[in-house]
């Protein structure tokens, strides 16, 4: 299929929808891009990364802006191909992507070929592989191989945020508590000890632990510690001799890593505490005036993006980092995933603004 980047930016998100690129089988939609910058951006350096695609100005602007977006989606659950429904303002785009995020990616692509001489010099990344295990995220390998190409002022990550600024992102963190008994037959359970009851404690001070509500840049990040698992016991007549309690700790960006482990460690003193899974937090950095900008040219206050993303992954670069990006991402994954045609084009229009000001 030939895209056509100057098309309006729904039509290209239907285009792009209608190509499956499942995680990890994204080499007919990177093909596709590929071959639709080389022959309708001819001002933009090209690249390729695997199943990424990347492109960049060479202006000698004074600032760069990297926008970034996957090109692979879920499992398709019966939702392709890409299904309209409502005319002119009130269209949607029903399928697999629409939302996650080739809504975003439409957007990027449009401007990519149709802004050869924008305010701040562009990178743009189109990457494979971020719905899967982070091993295997496009992005750590381009920053293993083209680590340059991933520097700039500003990134802006294009994943669905309704169409606001969603600044930085929360870290995350995830840790098991181990307990130990002994076995017994639970008709004779005095001649044992559970393990599970053992976690009462744990769990008690979870129960009663009350999590920070943190403003940084005006965005207000609200903090999460949730036991995620129980799991211990190894038949229903047996006192369990072991017993693993796995909690999960959603935290401000203010944060390090080293703090918020420092934390569970001091909450959960004297029992036995792995971590099995990490990732820093980013900052929002809207001071920095690419930054700014962007925030004017959208109209509307960010807010702090509660969870995880690729904004992280900027961040540790040393870059402000923003999600922006059209599509509910309640919906994101769902069978029902389906975006708004306006607020394509409405994204579309603030990221113009931005860069012709």
């Amino acid at each position: 299929m030939t895209l056509d980047l100057t098309a309006e930016p729904a039509d290209l998100t239907a285009a792009l929808v209608d190509i499956p690129s499942v995680s990890g089988e994204e080499a007919e939609l990177s093909d596709a891009v590929w071959q639709a910058l080389r022959e309708q951006a001819p001002h933009l350096e090209l690249t390729r990364s695997g199943n990424a695609v990347l492109a960049r100005t060479h202006l000698g602007r004074g600032s760069r802006v990297v926008f970034a977006g996957h090109l692979d989606t879920v499992p398709i659950n019966e939702n392709l191909p890409v299904r309209r429904t409502g005319t002119g303002e009130q269209q949607r785009l029903h399928g697999c992507g629409t939302v996650d995020m080739k809504g975003g990616v439409a957007v990027l692509l449009h401007l990519a070929a149709g802004m050869p001489e924008p305010r701040h010099d562009l990178t743009f990344v189109f990457y494979d592989c971020e719905e899967v295990e982070a091993a295997r995220n496009g992005l750590g390998r381009i920053e293993r191989e083209l680590a340059g190409w991933l520097d700039g002022d500003l990134a802006v990550v294009g994943e669905p945020s309704n169409a606001v600024i969603e600044a930085g992102c929360q870290g995350t963190m995830r840790v098991e508590l181990r307990a130990e008994g002994a076995r017994a037959h639970t008709a004779r359970a005095w001649m044992g000890s559970n393990a599970i009851h053992a976690l009462a404690g744990p769990l008690r001070r979870l129960a009663d632990y009350t999590p920070r509500v943190v403003d940084i840049d005006g965005c207000t990040y609200r903090e999460g510690l949730q036991a995620v698992r129980v799991s211990g016991g190894v038949a229903g007549n047996v006192v369990p001799d072991e017993a693993v309690l796995t909690v999960n700790y959603r935290f401000a960006p203010d944060r390090s890593l080293e703090q918020a482990e420092a934390l569970l460690r001091e909450l959960f003193d004297g029992f036995e505490l792995s971590v099995v899974d990490r990732a820093a937090g980013a900052l929002p950095g809207l001071g920095a005036p690419a930054a700014a900008e962007l925030v004017r040219a959208c109209g509307a206050p960010p807010v702090a993006k509660l969870g995880w993303t690729d904004v992280s992954r900027f961040a540790a670069r040393g870059m402000p980092a923003v999600n922006f990006g059209p599509g509910d991402p309640t919906l994101a994954h769902a069978k029902e995933e389906n975006v708004a045609a306006a607020e394509i084009r409405h994204v579309a229009e603030v990221l113009r603004a931005f860069l012709e000001r």
